[in-house]
């Protein structure tokens, strides 16, 4: 047998799906599957005895739900979770979610019952290598509870508020979900700033993102709307890019383009980005979260050569530190800040600004 090969346990109830997913990882050579697992209760048990390097988990089984093996599956064996599943109407999305936010690393649908051909197959083995590739952490789901307290209202005072600030552009990838549930949950309901996001993610599961952030949260998350006005700041809220549009600023607007991809990605971090510096330039703030690849990279630079303070979130506190890691190596981060430390500059960064303002 070849040492060292990728250890992968398959977790789905259904015979023929399971067949499948462990022939197409079995033909890869670097790949082996070390069990196979038909409901929820086998999948942990399997997963503690095995500990493979990478378990790919549908989310509808029996005994227990996909969200309750993710849980526990990251508070006591912490292992790279790869959802496979052709859940994607609203309720079973925001399961989905639910699994991504409690440390799921990454989203792929299904294949088609008549065969998803060739090129599945190579997404999906590309998807299980890489992702057996991510050092997690144990990920216990009591830790992304809390919601805003009046501590982060004093948070960052040695920062400089004499910016007046207009707008906040974050991006984030894999491992998004949670970062950015995390920073909007930190974040006062009433904070005082409109946030323009973009995370990636498939658009077959992207559809009720917002709406799953909206119920997290204290504050309201939608997706944005073509030709609407970017909000005043001191107006509270977020909005997002739709599934397969980019966003950007235009004019004091907010516009949905279907412009090519960039970086294969449609919504774009760097689109945003680059629109955001040049709208705003130096009343920017440009954010970049945990990702694999390098979008939103060169729009931080962007960003930061108009003047705007730029953040991006560091190597211990990503899920895959390749977008943040791209930006700060181009030089485009002002800051580089562990995710738990986002939120409270945030706030105080905003908080400046309205000072100044107001003095």
């Amino acid at each position: 047998m070849k040492m060292n090969r990728i250890r992968v346990l398959v977790v789905e109830d259904s015979l023929t799906v399971r067949k499948h997913l462990v022939e197409v990882l079995e033909s890869d050579p670097d790949i082996t599957v070390v069990g196979e697992a038909r409901d929820g209760k086998e999948a942990i048990e399997l997963c503690q005895a095995l500990r493979p390097d990478a378990v790919t988990l549908d989310m509808m089984l029996p005994f227990l739900t996909g969200v309750a093996v993710t849980e526990h599956i990251m508070a006591y064996c912490p292992t790279p979770i790869l959802i496979v599943s052709a859940s994607v109407n609203r309720g079973e999305l925001f399961k989905t979610y639910d699994a991504l936010a409690a440390g799921a690393v990454d989203v792929l649908e299904k294949p088609l019952s008549d065969g998803a051909g060739d090129a599945w197959d190579r997404t999906f083995i590309g998807t299980v290598k890489l992702i057996a590739k991510i050092r997690v952490i144990t990920h216990l789901r009591g830790r992304l509870a809390p919601r805003p307290s009046a501590r982060l209202q004093e948070a960052g005072t040695s920062l400089d508020g004499r910016t007046e600030y207009r707008a906040i552009a974050i991006g984030a990838s894999t491992g998004g979900p949670a970062a950015v549930l995390a920073i909007l949950r930190a974040l006062p309901a009433k904070f005082p700033m409109p946030i323009l996001l973009v995370i990636h993610m498939a658009e077959s599961f992207a559809t009720a993102l917002s709406d799953w952030l909206d119920a997290q949260c204290g504050m309201c998350v939608r997706y944005a709307t073509d030709g609407e006005p970017v909000p005043e700041a001191g107006q509270p809220g977020v909005l997002m890019a739709p599934a397969g549009r980019h966003l950007e600023v235009c004019g004091g607007k907010l516009r949905l383009t279907n412009a090519p991809q960039r970086h294969s990605c449609r919504p774009s971090v760097d689109h945003l980005f680059e629109s955001v510096a040049r709208e705003f330039g130096p009343r920017a703030i440009a954010c970049l979260l945990t990702g694999m690849g390098k979008d939103g990279a060169a729009g931080m630079l962007a960003a930061r050569h108009a003047g705007a303070m730029t953040i991006a979130q560091n190597e211990a506190s990503s899920v895959v530190f390749g977008m943040p890691a791209e930006a700060i190596r181009l030089g485009a981060a002002t800051s580089i800040l562990p995710l738990d430390q986002i939120a409270p500059t945030l706030v105080a960064l905003v908080e400046g600004s309205q000072s100044g303002r107001n003095n």
